[in-house]
């Protein structure tokens, strides 16, 4: 009887184990969409920034353009940090500063103590890029693209939820309520996924940042690595170019569409949620190579219907559709095959985010200029630009 009653703590551990893993990748999921709308946050609320602050859209653009870089350096810095410490503890104290930085945000008297604290924010919410090493070292081998696309399947649906629910609730009650309102999910769900993730080896040995030291020599002995990086810079270039110019198209002259109706126009990002499942599924079926190159093609078709969209809203139509399924599908197959190329993921991981949001950073700067001074088809152009480098650069390279 004794030897019983022993037993029963060890099996409602074993229990209690079995939910949180079961619980594990759907948290990790709904994690990382509301951490990945916090990057996005203030993209749709511009002019409602714009008009509380005295100034016009076009003047306060960058402030986008910063989340973007904060988030790089973010990655830079605290992402290869999976690798060689405590990951449940990292991903709840990120989580908590990134939910302080919003709130500071949202009491912001001016444009530079709100782009101060959207670059902490942004710097801080890597919490996605902690979890997705973990969700395909635990996935089956045939299936590691699936599991990823789950995640990256939610990193969208936040993306589309920053600037739809952004839109609404920003129009309704004011932009420093969205960043409020964020704050509080990011603290919730940060901690609550911290509290279920396994407890992990170390795969890095030394200094605390020698992953990041490492990050150069992980790239250079990679070569699938490079190309993933810079093709996936490439992409997310061209896609961050339209997608933060967006706004200032909808409630501008050609259309003169409220914040609230322009949010709603991120609706069509709900192709990537949809695209990422099946995108998965060809990368374990058909390889990452593939998968890219049809992207491309399809990114390449999008940028001149976002031209002719400028004047069409059918045609802005169709192409944000056809932006975020090649975007999706290429993010699916490239982040696959970084995160399988070699035995330390997480600061493959990180190289590989930090370039794209590099390149994506440095398009919307350029297309937020762009658009002051040659007006949309300015902004097409850029993404056009980058989609031609990012590919250009990696296609003779073995």
């Amino acid at each position: 009887m004794p030897s019983v009653t022993a037993a029963r703590p060890a099996l409602a551990s074993a229990q209690e184990a079995g939910g949180a893993s079961r619980l594990l990748l759907p948290l990790i999921a709904l994690c990382t969409a509301v951490t990945a709308a916090n990057i996005y946050l203030a993209a749709p609320l511009l002019p409602l920034i714009a008009h509380d602050f005295g100034s016009t859209p076009s003047a306060v653009a960058w402030i986008a353009s910063v989340a973007q870089f904060g988030y790089a350096a973010g990655l830079l810095f605290f992402a290869p940090l999976g690798d060689s410490v405590n990951r449940r503890r990292l991903v709840a104290v990120l989580s908590l500063v990134t939910a302080a930085a919003l709130v500071v945000g949202a009491t912001a008297a001016g444009t530079t103590a709100l782009a101060a604290a959207v670059l902490v924010a942004s710097a801080a919410t890597v919490v996605p890029q902690l979890l997705v090493p973990l969700v395909a070292a635990r996935a089956p081998a045939d299936r590691r693209a699936r599991h990823v696309a789950a995640v990256i399947s939610g990193l969208f649906t936040g993306i589309v939820a920053a600037r739809v629910l952004g839109g609404l609730v920003g129009q309704a009650f004011g932009w420093r309520v969205v960043f409020v309102g964020a704050a509080v999910l990011t603290a919730v769900l940060g901690l609550a996924t911290a509290r279920v993730l396994p407890v992990e080896a170390r795969r890095r040995q030394g200094p605390l940042f020698s992953g990041l030291a490492a990050l150069p020599s992980v790239v250079r002995n990679s070569p699938d690595l490079w190309r993933a990086c810079v093709r996936q810079a490439g992409m997310y270039g061209a896609w961050s170019a339209l997608w933060t110019s967006l706004a200032l198209l909808l409630t501008g002259g050609s259309y003169g569409l409220s914040t609230a109706a322009a949010g709603l126009f991120g609706l069509f990002g709900l192709a990537a949620s949809a695209v990422a499942p099946l995108a998965g599924g060809l990368v374990d079926r058909f390889g990452a190579a593939k998968v890219v190159r049809s992207a491309y093609l399809l990114a390449g078709v999008s940028v001149p219907l976002f031209w002719l969209g400028g004047h069409v809203l059918a045609a802005l139509f169709v192409a944000a559709i056809a932006i975020h399924a090649a975007l999706v599908a290429s993010h699916v197959a490239n982040q696959t095959l970084a995160l399988t190329t070699t035995s330390t993921p997480a600061t493959a991981n990180s190289a590989y985010v930090v370039a794209g949001f590099a390149g994506g950073a440095s398009a919307s700067a350029l297309a937020g200029l762009a658009f002051s001074h040659w007006g949309w088809g300015g902004v097409c152009a850029v993404a056009g630009l980058w989609l031609a480098l990012g590919w250009a650069t990696t296609v003779g390279r073995r």
